[in-house]
């Protein structure tokens, strides 16, 4: 049968079987779901009854996020199949040789929203507006950037203080929009769990209230859908996961090095250092060597499992904590409790959240644990464009949960 005669349809009556309706003549639309730092563990605490009945209509797995496991990151490698060390966002701050003096960094506008930080990658709703497929982005970090000169055909600057609700709210009105404009590829993002989870720790009340209250968004958001009759395929997706912290925990920088030798550039579950001018060696006699709970490299001894040294944005020394442990440079801006992220990506905690579902998703396919950096090519197959050269393979996703309808 026509793959665009199918429409997702999630019931949520929990006896009642998923049923077909007539969708669009269009290609279906496909919608892109962060959950930020949901761990796929939050499944089992049954408290997720849509994202449950999602997952029972396709399929879903566990995922590695790629090193570092941050948000900024991940979520880059997510739309363009990239490793941070290849796409250049190596971290949510950042340094560039190319650009002394000045930094990266998730509160610095004037920086976070220059194409120089993003342009060494191309993301999927850039490379879709150049094959003419609409695009629109309710939040995703770097959606806000004329990146290679172009931006999403819809697209809103990010502001914590708009809702979830007024989030998928904004969705469903542009699936409602005529055909001749509306977005083919959308992306949405959800960051109440990662605040939650940074604020009280990914076990906490807080954090599992979070869960529901995103959990509760989505399934209006697929109600909305169904009332739309529109073919929709949904991929949710996590950047990574959370481990607990507190501050029994802590390594401290200046304990082996006095603070004017080093720039930091990052702390917290890792440390980036540049070394001040005429001071590389002592710096690096300071810290190469056994800490415990820390790992220090310099970049190009940086374990190559990571994947990550390579490009000229990481730090001369890259100090990586235990998980669990928090590395710090001087009193810490906040205090040291509650959840963090950023550690090797191969710990489970770390481990981040895959569901696929809709009229193109094979719910009878089989995966298991796999890196993110092969949803990109998932993703083009379902939008039905070209994907660039990644690090992703379809053969891992898009050629194993994807119907072949003829």
């Amino acid at each position: 049968m026509n793959r665009l005669i199918y429409v997702l349809i999630v019931m949520f009556a929990v006896s009642a079987p998923a049923i077909a309706q007539q969708g669009t003549a269009n290609h279906p639309v496909t919608i892109l779901i962060s959950i930020d730092g949901f761990r796929p563990d939050y499944l089992d605490q049954g408290n997720t009854p849509n994202l449950d009945r999602i997952k029972a209509q396709g399929v879903s797995s566990a995922m590695r996020p790629s090193f570092p496991t941050k948000t900024f990151p991940n979520h880059y490698t997510l739309v363009t199949g990239m490793r941070p060390d290849h796409h250049g966002m190596v971290g949510n701050n950042i340094i560039d040789p190319r650009r002394p003096g000045e930094m990266f960094s998730l509160g610095n506008a004037r920086q976070s929203l220059d194409p120089f930080w993003w342009d060494e990658a191309e993301p999927l709703w850039v490379t879709a507006e150049k094959a003419g497929v609409r695009t629109a982005t309710m939040f995703w970090p770097g959606s806000e950037v004329a990146i290679h000169g172009v931006r999403p055909s819809d697209w809103l600057r990010f502001d914590a203080n708009i809702s979830n609700v007024q989030r998928v709210n904004t969705i469903l009105d542009w699936m409602r929009r005529p055909d001749e404009i509306r977005p083919q590829f959308i992306t949405l993002y959800f960051d109440t769990v990662d605040m939650a989870s940074h604020m009280y720790g990914p076990r906490s009340n807080e954090a599992l209230a979070a869960v529901a209250e995103v959990d509760a968004r989505l399934g209006e958001l697929v109600t909305g859908i169904e009332k739309s009759g529109l073919a929709v395929n949904i991929v949710i997706v996590s950047d990574h996961g959370m481990a607990e912290i507190d501050a029994s925990r802590v390594i401290q920088l200046h304990d082996f090095i006095d603070a004017e030798s080093m720039l930091i550039v990052d702390a917290g579950t890792f440390a980036a250092i540049e070394p001040v001018t005429g001071t590389d060696e002592r710096v690096a006699e300071a810290l190469l060597k056994p800490h415990d709970h820390m790992a220090c490299y310099r970049k190009a001894d940086i374990p190559e499992r990571l994947a990550y040294g390579k490009n000229a944005r990481v730090a001369a020394i890259f100090c990586l904590a235990e998980s669990g442990w928090s590395i710090l440079a001087g009193d810490p801006r906040y205090p040291v409790k509650g959840g963090n992220h950023g550690y090797d990506n191969d710990d489970p905690e770390m481990r981040a959240l895959f569901i696929a579902a809709g009229p193109s998703i094979n719910p009878n396919a089989t995966i298991s644990l796999f890196d993110n950096v092969h949803v990109y090519p998932l993703l083009a197959k379902l939008v039905g464009i070209e994907p660039l050269p990644s690090d992703g393979d379809a053969a891992v996703l898009a050629e194993s949960i994807v119907k072949s309808i003829n």
